[in-house]
Protein backbone atom coordinates (compact mmCIF):
# COMPACT_ATOMS: atom_id res chain seq x y z
CA UNK A 1 0.00 0.00 0.00
CA UNK A 2 2.14 3.14 -0.77
CA UNK A 3 1.84 6.23 1.16
CA UNK A 4 1.98 10.05 -0.40
CA UNK A 5 3.65 12.48 1.85
CA UNK A 6 3.48 16.07 1.14
CA UNK A 7 5.44 18.68 3.07
CA UNK A 8 3.81 22.23 2.40
CA UNK A 9 5.91 23.46 5.76
CA UNK A 10 7.91 26.01 3.21
CA UNK A 11 5.50 27.80 0.87
CA UNK A 12 7.63 30.92 0.36
CA UNK A 13 10.05 28.65 -1.56
CA UNK A 14 7.70 27.42 -4.02
CA UNK A 15 8.63 23.26 -3.27
CA UNK A 16 7.11 20.79 -1.92
CA UNK A 17 9.05 17.89 -0.26
CA UNK A 18 7.30 14.74 -1.38
CA UNK A 19 8.30 11.38 -0.14
CA UNK A 20 6.41 8.36 -1.80
CA UNK A 21 6.72 4.72 0.71
CA UNK A 22 6.01 1.79 -0.28
CA UNK A 23 7.19 -2.02 0.67
CA UNK A 24 8.05 -3.96 -2.76
CA UNK A 25 7.43 -7.13 -3.59
CA UNK A 26 10.65 -8.31 -5.62
CA UNK A 27 14.25 -7.21 -5.21
CA UNK A 28 13.88 -4.54 -8.23
CA UNK A 29 12.05 -1.10 -7.74
CA UNK A 30 10.45 0.79 -11.21
CA UNK A 31 8.62 4.07 -10.68
CA UNK A 32 8.03 6.98 -13.31
CA UNK A 33 5.82 10.19 -13.53
CA UNK A 34 2.64 10.61 -15.44
CA UNK A 35 3.56 12.59 -18.10
CA UNK A 36 0.29 14.27 -18.49
CA UNK A 37 -3.04 14.43 -16.63
CA UNK A 38 -6.59 13.42 -17.66
CA UNK A 39 -8.42 15.98 -19.37
CA UNK A 40 -5.91 17.89 -21.05
CA UNK A 41 -4.26 16.84 -23.94
CA UNK A 42 -0.66 17.30 -23.71
CA UNK A 43 1.91 16.14 -22.72
CA UNK A 44 2.91 18.61 -20.22
CA UNK A 45 6.57 16.80 -18.69
CA UNK A 46 5.66 16.83 -15.15
CA UNK A 47 9.04 15.51 -14.58
CA UNK A 48 10.77 19.06 -15.73
CA UNK A 49 9.84 20.41 -12.21
CA UNK A 50 11.29 17.29 -10.24
CA UNK A 51 14.60 17.59 -8.26
CA UNK A 52 16.38 15.82 -5.63
CA UNK A 53 15.70 12.29 -6.65
CA UNK A 54 16.61 9.67 -3.85
CA UNK A 55 15.93 6.16 -3.31
CA UNK A 56 16.22 5.13 0.68
CA UNK A 57 15.96 1.45 2.21
CA UNK A 58 15.96 2.17 5.95
CA UNK A 59 19.44 4.06 6.56
CA UNK A 60 21.04 2.72 3.06
CA UNK A 61 20.37 5.54 0.10
CA UNK A 62 20.54 3.13 -3.12
CA UNK A 63 21.17 4.52 -6.45
CA UNK A 64 18.43 4.57 -9.03
CA UNK A 65 19.03 4.07 -12.60
CA UNK A 66 17.41 6.34 -15.27
CA UNK A 67 15.40 4.23 -17.92
CA UNK A 68 13.50 7.03 -19.40
CA UNK A 69 13.45 10.94 -19.15
CA UNK A 70 10.14 10.20 -16.40
CA UNK A 71 11.05 6.78 -15.26
CA UNK A 72 13.97 4.91 -12.97
CA UNK A 73 14.10 1.85 -11.67
CA UNK A 74 16.31 0.25 -8.39
CA UNK A 75 17.85 -2.59 -7.85
CA UNK A 76 16.97 -3.67 -3.79
CA UNK A 77 19.41 -5.58 -1.57
CA UNK A 78 16.26 -6.86 0.37
CA UNK A 79 12.33 -6.85 0.87
CA UNK A 80 12.35 -3.65 3.33
CA UNK A 81 10.06 -0.99 2.81
CA UNK A 82 11.20 1.98 0.49
CA UNK A 83 11.19 5.97 0.46
CA UNK A 84 11.27 7.34 -2.78
CA UNK A 85 12.27 11.38 -1.90
CA UNK A 86 12.36 14.54 -4.33
CA UNK A 87 11.30 17.65 -4.01
CA UNK A 88 8.35 19.63 -6.65
CA UNK A 89 9.05 23.01 -7.69
CA UNK A 90 5.43 24.45 -7.42
CA UNK A 91 5.36 27.63 -9.60
CA UNK A 92 2.87 27.62 -12.32
CA UNK A 93 -1.08 28.33 -11.19
CA UNK A 94 -3.13 26.15 -13.58
CA UNK A 95 -5.99 23.57 -13.13
CA UNK A 96 -3.52 20.72 -14.69
CA UNK A 97 -0.33 22.08 -12.23
CA UNK A 98 0.90 22.93 -9.05
CA UNK A 99 1.09 26.21 -7.07
CA UNK A 100 2.49 26.85 -3.70
CA UNK A 101 2.67 30.29 -1.95
CA UNK A 102 2.06 31.71 1.44
CA UNK A 103 -1.67 32.00 0.91
CA UNK A 104 -2.49 28.44 -0.56
CA UNK A 105 -1.21 25.37 -2.67
CA UNK A 106 -2.84 23.59 -5.31
CA UNK A 107 -1.64 20.21 -6.65
CA UNK A 108 -2.68 18.59 -9.24
CA UNK A 109 -1.14 15.08 -8.53
CA UNK A 110 -0.04 13.67 -11.51
CA UNK A 111 2.46 16.33 -11.10
CA UNK A 112 3.66 15.29 -7.85
CA UNK A 113 3.86 11.29 -7.43
CA UNK A 114 5.17 8.85 -8.88
CA UNK A 115 3.70 5.57 -9.93
CA UNK A 116 5.37 2.29 -8.72
CA UNK A 117 5.12 -0.39 -10.99
CA UNK A 118 3.09 -3.07 -9.80
CA UNK A 119 1.10 -0.85 -7.45
CA UNK A 120 -1.36 1.10 -9.63
CA UNK A 121 -4.35 -0.69 -8.91
CA UNK A 122 -3.28 -0.75 -4.92
CA UNK A 123 -4.38 1.18 -2.36
CA UNK A 124 -3.27 4.28 -1.85
CA UNK A 125 -2.59 6.91 1.33
CA UNK A 126 -2.05 10.20 1.28
CA UNK A 127 -0.59 12.69 3.77
CA UNK A 128 -0.50 16.43 3.97
CA UNK A 129 1.85 18.53 6.42
CA UNK A 130 0.63 21.98 6.44
CA UNK A 131 1.15 25.36 7.77
CA UNK A 132 -0.50 26.19 10.90
CA UNK A 133 -3.82 27.46 10.53
CA UNK A 134 -4.27 25.64 6.72
CA UNK A 135 -6.48 22.96 5.95
CA UNK A 136 -6.64 20.44 2.66
CA UNK A 137 -9.70 20.05 0.96
CA UNK A 138 -9.53 16.72 -1.45
CA UNK A 139 -12.13 14.76 -2.27
CA UNK A 140 -11.44 11.54 -0.92
CA UNK A 141 -12.51 9.85 2.15
CA UNK A 142 -10.22 9.97 5.62
CA UNK A 143 -9.65 6.97 7.91
CA UNK A 144 -9.73 7.45 11.55
CA UNK A 145 -6.23 8.86 11.18
CA UNK A 146 -7.12 11.95 9.12
CA UNK A 147 -5.23 10.09 6.35
CA UNK A 148 -6.83 10.25 2.56
CA UNK A 149 -7.62 6.83 1.00
CA UNK A 150 -7.83 6.39 -2.76
CA UNK A 151 -8.57 3.03 -4.22
CA UNK A 152 -6.01 2.93 -6.78
CA UNK A 153 -2.85 5.06 -8.20
CA UNK A 154 -5.69 6.66 -10.44
CA UNK A 155 -7.91 7.53 -8.24
CA UNK A 156 -5.43 9.34 -6.54
CA UNK A 157 -4.29 11.36 -9.74
CA UNK A 158 -8.09 12.01 -9.94
CA UNK A 159 -8.18 14.03 -6.50
CA UNK A 160 -6.71 17.92 -6.66
CA UNK A 161 -5.24 19.12 -3.55
CA UNK A 162 -6.21 22.83 -2.12
CA UNK A 163 -4.73 23.63 0.68
CA UNK A 164 -5.05 26.71 2.78
CA UNK A 165 -6.86 29.38 5.10
CA UNK A 166 -10.00 29.25 2.69
CA UNK A 167 -13.32 29.44 4.02
CA UNK A 168 -16.11 26.43 2.91
CA UNK A 169 -19.41 26.16 1.63
CA UNK A 170 -21.51 23.48 1.82
CA UNK A 171 -24.60 23.08 -0.03
CA UNK A 172 -26.41 19.65 -2.03
CA UNK A 173 -27.75 18.28 -4.86
CA UNK A 174 -30.80 16.21 -4.62
CA UNK A 175 -29.05 15.51 -1.14
CA UNK A 176 -25.94 14.98 -2.41
CA UNK A 177 -23.47 16.97 -0.14
CA UNK A 178 -20.76 19.23 -1.99
CA UNK A 179 -18.65 21.65 -0.80
CA UNK A 180 -17.08 25.06 -2.73
CA UNK A 181 -13.77 26.47 -1.54
CA UNK A 182 -12.40 29.63 -3.00
CA UNK A 183 -9.45 31.41 -3.35
CA UNK A 184 -8.47 34.66 -4.55
CA UNK A 185 -11.88 35.43 -2.84
CA UNK A 186 -14.63 34.43 -1.53
CA UNK A 187 -17.91 34.28 -4.12
CA UNK A 188 -20.43 32.98 -2.44
CA UNK A 189 -19.39 34.72 0.68
CA UNK A 190 -20.21 38.17 -1.35
CA UNK A 191 -22.81 36.55 -3.41
CA UNK A 192 -25.85 35.38 -1.06
CA UNK A 193 -27.65 33.73 -3.87
CA UNK A 194 -24.40 32.28 -5.84
CA UNK A 195 -24.70 28.82 -4.31
CA UNK A 196 -28.28 28.07 -5.25
CA UNK A 197 -27.77 29.11 -8.84
CA UNK A 198 -24.92 26.49 -9.00
CA UNK A 199 -27.26 24.01 -7.34
CA UNK A 200 -29.71 24.82 -9.79
CA UNK A 201 -27.59 24.77 -12.95
CA UNK A 202 -26.01 21.24 -11.39
CA UNK A 203 -29.74 19.62 -11.01
CA UNK A 204 -30.28 20.88 -14.77
CA UNK A 205 -27.40 18.77 -15.71
CA UNK A 206 -29.08 16.06 -14.03
CA UNK A 207 -32.09 16.27 -15.71
CA UNK A 208 -30.07 16.81 -18.88
CA UNK A 209 -28.37 13.18 -18.58
CA UNK A 210 -32.14 11.60 -17.16
CA UNK A 211 -31.23 11.25 -13.89
CA UNK A 212 -32.04 12.17 -10.52
CA UNK A 213 -29.09 12.22 -8.59
CA UNK A 214 -25.09 13.44 -9.59
CA UNK A 215 -23.35 10.28 -10.27
CA UNK A 216 -20.78 11.28 -7.56
CA UNK A 217 -21.92 10.58 -3.85
CA UNK A 218 -20.36 13.50 -2.74
CA UNK A 219 -18.29 16.57 -4.73
CA UNK A 220 -16.23 19.18 -4.02
CA UNK A 221 -15.98 22.55 -6.19
CA UNK A 222 -12.58 24.64 -5.96
CA UNK A 223 -12.50 28.01 -7.59
CA UNK A 224 -9.30 30.44 -8.33
CA UNK A 225 -10.29 33.72 -8.78
CA UNK A 226 -7.03 35.25 -10.63
CA UNK A 227 -7.14 38.55 -12.28
CA UNK A 228 -7.79 37.23 -15.86
CA UNK A 229 -7.56 33.56 -15.97
CA UNK A 230 -10.06 30.53 -17.22
CA UNK A 231 -9.91 27.38 -17.31
CA UNK A 232 -11.52 24.25 -15.60
CA UNK A 233 -10.55 20.44 -15.20
CA UNK A 234 -12.48 17.82 -14.42
CA UNK A 235 -12.98 14.62 -12.06
CA UNK A 236 -14.76 12.07 -10.84
CA UNK A 237 -15.71 13.59 -7.82
CA UNK A 238 -14.66 17.43 -7.61
CA UNK A 239 -13.60 19.77 -10.20
CA UNK A 240 -11.35 23.21 -10.47
CA UNK A 241 -12.14 25.95 -12.25
CA UNK A 242 -9.96 29.33 -12.70
CA UNK A 243 -11.65 32.77 -13.36
CA UNK A 244 -11.04 36.10 -13.71
CA UNK A 245 -11.78 39.10 -11.31
CA UNK A 246 -11.70 41.40 -13.91
CA UNK A 247 -14.60 39.05 -16.24
CA UNK A 248 -16.40 38.23 -13.10
CA UNK A 249 -17.10 42.03 -12.46
CA UNK A 250 -18.34 42.32 -16.10
CA UNK A 251 -22.29 42.49 -16.43
CA UNK A 252 -22.21 38.61 -18.10
CA UNK A 253 -19.07 37.63 -15.44
CA UNK A 254 -21.44 35.91 -13.50
CA UNK A 255 -23.43 33.90 -16.16
CA UNK A 256 -20.27 33.11 -18.12
CA UNK A 257 -18.98 31.46 -14.63
CA UNK A 258 -22.34 29.61 -14.33
CA UNK A 259 -21.50 28.01 -18.48
CA UNK A 260 -18.10 27.52 -16.94
CA UNK A 261 -19.59 25.18 -13.85
CA UNK A 262 -21.89 23.60 -15.92
CA UNK A 263 -19.11 22.13 -18.00
CA UNK A 264 -16.86 21.36 -15.77
CA UNK A 265 -19.71 19.62 -13.52
CA UNK A 266 -21.61 17.43 -16.81
CA UNK A 267 -18.39 16.19 -17.47
CA UNK A 268 -19.16 14.48 -14.21
CA UNK A 269 -20.94 12.01 -17.06
CA UNK A 270 -19.94 13.05 -20.26
CA UNK A 271 -15.50 12.40 -20.34
CA UNK A 272 -15.30 10.98 -16.75
CA UNK A 273 -17.69 8.48 -16.67
CA UNK A 274 -19.12 7.97 -20.01
CA UNK A 275 -15.49 7.59 -21.35
CA UNK A 276 -13.43 7.19 -24.83
CA UNK A 277 -12.66 3.76 -24.89
CA UNK A 278 -8.76 5.13 -25.57
CA UNK A 279 -8.76 6.21 -21.89
CA UNK A 280 -9.82 2.98 -20.44
CA UNK A 281 -7.67 2.95 -18.55
CA UNK A 282 -4.98 6.01 -18.94
CA UNK A 283 -1.67 6.01 -20.60
CA UNK A 284 0.43 8.38 -18.29
CA UNK A 285 3.73 7.67 -20.16
CA UNK A 286 2.49 8.50 -23.69
CA UNK A 287 -0.41 10.04 -25.95
CA UNK A 288 -2.92 8.08 -27.05
CA UNK A 289 -5.37 9.49 -30.46
CA UNK A 290 -8.69 9.83 -28.69
CA UNK A 291 -11.06 10.28 -32.59
CA UNK A 292 -14.04 11.21 -30.14
CA UNK A 293 -12.76 14.42 -28.74
CA UNK A 294 -15.42 16.26 -30.27
CA UNK A 295 -18.03 14.66 -28.29
CA UNK A 296 -16.67 15.13 -25.15
CA UNK A 297 -15.53 18.59 -25.40
CA UNK A 298 -17.65 19.70 -28.18
CA UNK A 299 -21.46 18.54 -27.15
CA UNK A 300 -20.06 19.85 -23.45
CA UNK A 301 -19.32 23.24 -24.76
CA UNK A 302 -22.45 23.45 -26.56
CA UNK A 303 -25.10 22.87 -23.76
CA UNK A 304 -22.77 24.52 -21.51
CA UNK A 305 -24.06 28.05 -22.63
CA UNK A 306 -27.92 26.68 -22.22
CA UNK A 307 -27.52 25.10 -18.86
CA UNK A 308 -27.82 27.93 -17.09
CA UNK A 309 -30.85 29.11 -18.93
CA UNK A 310 -32.71 25.93 -18.43
CA UNK A 311 -32.03 26.05 -14.87
CA UNK A 312 -33.62 29.38 -14.60
CA UNK A 313 -30.16 31.38 -13.77
CA UNK A 314 -30.67 33.41 -17.23
CA UNK A 315 -33.18 34.65 -20.22
CA UNK A 316 -33.23 33.14 -23.60
CA UNK A 317 -32.12 36.82 -25.28
CA UNK A 318 -28.47 36.26 -22.92
CA UNK A 319 -27.78 32.88 -24.28
CA UNK A 320 -28.36 33.36 -27.91
CA UNK A 321 -25.56 36.86 -27.56
CA UNK A 322 -23.34 33.83 -26.18
CA UNK A 323 -24.50 31.37 -28.99
CA UNK A 324 -24.11 34.16 -31.41
CA UNK A 325 -20.55 35.32 -30.42
CA UNK A 326 -19.10 31.56 -30.31
CA UNK A 327 -20.94 31.24 -33.90
CA UNK A 328 -19.18 34.36 -34.46
CA UNK A 329 -15.91 33.25 -33.84
CA UNK A 330 -16.42 29.93 -35.24
CA UNK A 331 -17.13 31.69 -38.66
CA UNK A 332 -13.62 34.31 -38.58
CA UNK A 333 -11.81 31.01 -38.15
CA UNK A 334 -9.98 30.96 -41.14
CA UNK A 335 -8.27 27.05 -39.70
CA UNK A 336 -11.80 25.27 -40.40
CA UNK A 337 -11.15 25.16 -44.36
CA UNK A 338 -7.78 23.37 -43.62
CA UNK A 339 -8.46 21.35 -40.29
CA UNK A 340 -11.67 18.84 -40.01
CA UNK A 341 -13.23 17.98 -36.33
CA UNK A 342 -12.02 14.40 -36.98
CA UNK A 343 -8.52 15.93 -37.20
CA UNK A 344 -8.83 18.16 -34.77
CA UNK A 345 -9.46 15.59 -31.96
CA UNK A 346 -7.25 12.85 -33.05
CA UNK A 347 -4.23 16.13 -33.04
CA UNK A 348 -5.34 17.52 -30.13
CA UNK A 349 -1.87 16.68 -28.35
CA UNK A 350 0.18 18.53 -31.39
CA UNK A 351 -2.10 21.52 -31.82
CA UNK A 352 -4.82 22.38 -29.86
CA UNK A 353 -2.77 22.91 -26.55
CA UNK A 354 0.37 24.12 -28.60
CA UNK A 355 -0.66 27.60 -29.72
CA UNK A 356 1.38 29.90 -31.67
CA UNK A 357 0.85 32.88 -34.25
CA UNK A 358 0.02 31.15 -37.15
CA UNK A 359 -2.51 28.19 -35.42
CA UNK A 360 -5.70 30.42 -36.68
CA UNK A 361 -4.61 29.64 -39.96
CA UNK A 362 -4.28 25.47 -39.88
CA UNK A 363 -6.44 24.36 -37.34
CA UNK A 364 -9.81 24.95 -35.22
CA UNK A 365 -10.53 23.47 -31.90
CA UNK A 366 -12.52 21.02 -31.82
CA UNK A 367 -14.38 22.62 -28.46
CA UNK A 368 -15.27 24.87 -31.13
CA UNK A 369 -16.16 23.59 -34.56
CA UNK A 370 -17.82 20.51 -31.91
CA UNK A 371 -19.85 23.02 -30.31
CA UNK A 372 -21.28 23.88 -33.70
CA UNK A 373 -22.01 20.72 -34.78
CA UNK A 374 -23.35 19.26 -31.72
CA UNK A 375 -26.13 22.47 -32.45
CA UNK A 376 -26.99 21.28 -35.46
CA UNK A 377 -27.29 17.51 -34.59
CA UNK A 378 -29.85 18.80 -31.91
CA UNK A 379 -31.78 20.72 -34.37
CA UNK A 380 -30.86 17.69 -36.53
CA UNK A 381 -32.26 15.23 -34.01
CA UNK A 382 -35.38 17.97 -33.43
CA UNK A 383 -36.62 17.97 -37.41
CA UNK A 384 -37.00 14.09 -36.37
CA UNK A 385 -38.67 14.90 -33.10
CA UNK A 386 -35.99 13.75 -31.07
CA UNK A 387 -32.90 15.66 -29.49
CA UNK A 388 -29.13 15.33 -27.95
CA UNK A 389 -30.83 14.94 -24.18
CA UNK A 390 -31.82 11.53 -25.82
CA UNK A 391 -28.69 10.65 -27.23
CA UNK A 392 -26.80 11.28 -23.84
CA UNK A 393 -28.76 9.70 -21.88
CA UNK A 394 -29.03 6.62 -24.24
CA UNK A 395 -25.09 6.34 -24.28
CA UNK A 396 -24.93 6.91 -20.24
CA UNK A 397 -27.57 4.08 -20.09
CA UNK A 398 -25.54 1.63 -22.34
CA UNK A 399 -21.87 3.00 -21.52
CA UNK A 400 -21.21 5.08 -18.75
CA UNK A 401 -23.41 3.67 -16.11
CA UNK A 402 -21.50 0.50 -16.71
CA UNK A 403 -18.15 1.88 -16.85
CA UNK A 404 -17.67 1.04 -20.63
CA UNK A 405 -15.84 3.28 -23.02
CA UNK A 406 -17.27 4.34 -26.18
CA UNK A 407 -16.04 4.48 -29.72
CA UNK A 408 -16.60 6.60 -32.57
CA UNK A 409 -18.59 3.89 -33.88
CA UNK A 410 -20.16 3.80 -30.88
CA UNK A 411 -21.65 7.20 -30.76
CA UNK A 412 -22.43 6.90 -34.88
CA UNK A 413 -25.12 4.15 -33.85
CA UNK A 414 -26.54 6.41 -31.36
CA UNK A 415 -27.26 8.99 -33.33
CA UNK A 416 -28.30 7.45 -36.53
CA UNK A 417 -30.60 5.28 -33.71
CA UNK A 418 -32.48 8.53 -33.34
CA UNK A 419 -32.23 9.76 -36.70
CA UNK A 420 -31.44 7.14 -39.39
CA UNK A 421 -29.69 9.77 -41.90
CA UNK A 422 -27.26 10.80 -39.62
CA UNK A 423 -25.41 7.38 -40.36
CA UNK A 424 -24.50 9.54 -43.77
CA UNK A 425 -24.23 13.34 -42.72
CA UNK A 426 -22.32 12.88 -39.64
CA UNK A 427 -19.17 11.09 -40.56
CA UNK A 428 -19.26 13.58 -43.83
CA UNK A 429 -19.81 16.63 -41.29
CA UNK A 430 -16.77 15.20 -39.15
CA UNK A 431 -14.40 14.05 -41.63
CA UNK A 432 -15.08 17.83 -44.24
CA UNK A 433 -13.76 20.81 -44.08
CA UNK A 434 -17.20 22.25 -45.44
CA UNK A 435 -19.75 23.71 -43.27
CA UNK A 436 -22.35 22.24 -41.64
CA UNK A 437 -25.67 23.77 -42.88
CA UNK A 438 -26.06 25.93 -40.22
CA UNK A 439 -28.34 28.62 -41.38
CA UNK A 440 -31.16 25.71 -42.51
CA UNK A 441 -31.19 24.27 -39.41
CA UNK A 442 -31.25 27.86 -37.52
CA UNK A 443 -34.35 28.96 -39.22
CA UNK A 444 -36.12 25.87 -37.85
CA UNK A 445 -35.98 28.30 -34.67
CA UNK A 446 -36.50 31.26 -36.43
CA UNK A 447 -33.23 32.83 -36.10
CA UNK A 448 -30.26 34.17 -38.44
CA UNK A 449 -26.66 34.76 -38.59
CA UNK A 450 -26.21 38.70 -39.88
CA UNK A 451 -22.79 39.40 -40.76
CA UNK A 452 -21.66 42.88 -39.58
CA UNK A 453 -18.75 44.71 -41.73
CA UNK A 454 -15.73 46.46 -40.18
CA UNK A 455 -15.24 50.02 -40.44
CA UNK A 456 -11.94 49.88 -42.33
CA UNK A 457 -10.88 47.68 -45.86
CA UNK A 458 -9.74 44.01 -44.76
CA UNK A 459 -5.47 43.42 -44.18
CA UNK A 460 -6.08 40.30 -42.51
CA UNK A 461 -3.70 41.24 -39.59
CA UNK A 462 -3.59 41.31 -35.92
CA UNK A 463 -1.36 43.84 -34.44
CA UNK A 464 -0.73 45.02 -30.61
CA UNK A 465 0.49 47.93 -29.06
CA UNK A 466 3.76 46.83 -26.65
CA UNK A 467 4.21 48.72 -23.20
CA UNK A 468 8.03 50.27 -24.79
CA UNK A 469 6.07 51.55 -27.26
CA UNK A 470 5.89 50.53 -31.42
CA UNK A 471 3.29 48.60 -32.88
CA UNK A 472 3.49 45.21 -33.89
CA UNK A 473 2.22 42.26 -36.38
CA UNK A 474 1.43 39.29 -34.43
CA UNK A 475 -1.09 37.47 -36.22
CA UNK A 476 -1.55 37.26 -40.49
CA UNK A 477 -4.20 35.23 -42.40
CA UNK A 478 -3.74 33.36 -45.44
CA UNK A 479 -3.65 34.92 -48.49
CA UNK A 480 -4.82 38.10 -46.88
CA UNK A 481 -3.45 41.54 -48.53
CA UNK A 482 -0.79 41.81 -45.63
CA UNK A 483 0.57 38.48 -46.28
CA UNK A 484 0.68 39.64 -50.01
CA UNK A 485 2.38 42.65 -49.08
CA UNK A 486 5.20 40.65 -47.51
CA UNK A 487 4.39 41.15 -44.15
CA UNK A 488 5.74 38.55 -41.36
CA UNK A 489 4.29 38.08 -37.55
CA UNK A 490 7.18 39.99 -35.80
CA UNK A 491 7.31 42.88 -37.79
CA UNK A 492 7.46 45.87 -36.02
CA UNK A 493 5.34 48.93 -38.24
CA UNK A 494 7.05 51.89 -38.09
CA UNK A 495 5.28 54.49 -40.52
CA UNK A 496 2.23 54.29 -42.90
CA UNK A 497 3.00 56.66 -46.01
CA UNK A 498 5.78 58.69 -44.21
CA UNK A 499 4.05 59.14 -41.09
CA UNK A 500 5.29 57.27 -38.03
CA UNK A 501 3.35 54.79 -36.21
CA UNK A 502 3.23 55.10 -32.35
CA UNK A 503 -0.06 53.47 -31.36
CA UNK A 504 -3.11 51.52 -33.05
CA UNK A 505 -4.83 54.50 -33.47
CA UNK A 506 -2.25 56.42 -35.38
CA UNK A 507 -2.76 53.37 -38.21
CA UNK A 508 -6.58 53.64 -37.80
CA UNK A 509 -6.21 57.68 -38.75
CA UNK A 510 -4.01 56.67 -42.03
CA UNK A 511 -6.29 54.12 -43.60
CA UNK A 512 -9.00 55.46 -45.42
CA UNK A 513 -12.51 54.03 -45.16
CA UNK A 514 -12.05 53.05 -49.01
CA UNK A 515 -9.17 50.30 -50.49
CA UNK A 516 -6.16 53.07 -50.93
CA UNK A 517 -2.54 51.36 -51.11
CA UNK A 518 -0.14 52.98 -49.08
CA UNK A 519 3.62 52.59 -48.49
CA UNK A 520 4.81 50.93 -45.34
CA UNK A 521 7.67 50.86 -43.33
CA UNK A 522 8.93 48.06 -40.93
CA UNK A 523 11.49 46.86 -39.05
CA UNK A 524 12.51 43.06 -39.30
CA UNK A 525 15.33 42.00 -37.78
CA UNK A 526 16.74 45.06 -36.79
CA UNK A 527 16.62 46.09 -41.03
CA UNK A 528 14.26 48.39 -42.34
CA UNK A 529 12.06 47.23 -45.04
CA UNK A 530 9.28 49.13 -47.34
CA UNK A 531 6.25 47.32 -48.33
CA UNK A 532 3.20 48.10 -50.96
CA UNK A 533 -0.14 47.60 -49.05
CA UNK A 534 -2.95 47.22 -50.96
CA UNK A 535 -5.85 46.93 -48.71
CA UNK A 536 -8.84 44.77 -49.97
CA UNK A 537 -12.58 45.82 -49.10
CA UNK A 538 -14.01 45.84 -45.70
CA UNK A 539 -14.62 42.07 -44.57
CA UNK A 540 -17.27 40.63 -41.84
CA UNK A 541 -16.05 41.77 -38.50
CA UNK A 542 -18.72 40.00 -36.84
CA UNK A 543 -21.89 37.92 -36.75
CA UNK A 544 -24.85 38.90 -34.78
CA UNK A 545 -27.16 35.74 -34.26
CA UNK A 546 -30.72 37.18 -34.46
CA UNK A 547 -34.56 36.74 -35.12
CA UNK A 548 -35.35 35.46 -38.28
CA UNK A 549 -38.77 37.69 -38.34
CA UNK A 550 -39.71 35.50 -41.94
CA UNK A 551 -39.33 32.56 -39.58
CA UNK A 552 -41.43 29.28 -40.85
CA UNK A 553 -44.33 28.58 -38.42
CA UNK A 554 -43.98 27.23 -34.88
CA UNK A 555 -40.25 28.17 -34.87
CA UNK A 556 -40.79 30.59 -31.60
CA UNK A 557 -42.30 27.47 -29.79
CA UNK A 558 -39.33 24.98 -31.23
CA UNK A 559 -37.07 27.84 -29.81
CA UNK A 560 -37.87 27.93 -26.68
CA UNK A 561 -38.10 24.15 -26.19
CA UNK A 562 -34.73 24.07 -27.62
CA UNK A 563 -32.92 27.21 -25.08
CA UNK A 564 -34.52 25.55 -22.45
CA UNK A 565 -32.84 21.89 -22.92
CA UNK A 566 -36.74 20.45 -23.39
CA UNK A 567 -37.71 17.50 -26.02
Amino acid sequence: MPELHLDLHSPRSQRVQVCVRSTPRQHRLSFSLPRWTPGSYLLREYVGQLEGLEVWQGERRLEPRRVTPFGWDVALPCLLPVQVRYAIQATELTVRTCHLDESHGFFALAAVVVNIEGERWSEHRLRLALPQGWQAFVPLPTDSDGVWLAQSFDALIDSPVETGPHPVHHFAVAGVPHRWVGWGGDLPGRDPTWLADVERVCLACCRLMGVERPAADHYLVVLHLTEQGYGGLEHDFSTVLQFGRRTLAKPEGRRKLLQLVAHEYLHQWNVRRLRPAELVPVDYGRAVVVPTLWFAEGVTSYVDQLLPHAAGCCGAEQVLEDLGADLSRYRLSPGRFVQSLQSSSEEAWVKLYRPHPHAGNQQVSYYLKGAVVALVLDLHLRRHGSWLGAVLQDLWQSHGHHGRGYQQQDLLAAFSRLAPDLETLLPEWLSSTVDPPLDAYLTDVGLQLVPVLAAIPWLGWQLECRPAGGVWLTRLERDSPAQMAGLQVGDELIALDGERLRSLEDLSLGLTPQPCSSELLVCRDGLMLRRELHPAPAAVERWRLVVNDSAPAGACERRAAWLALLP
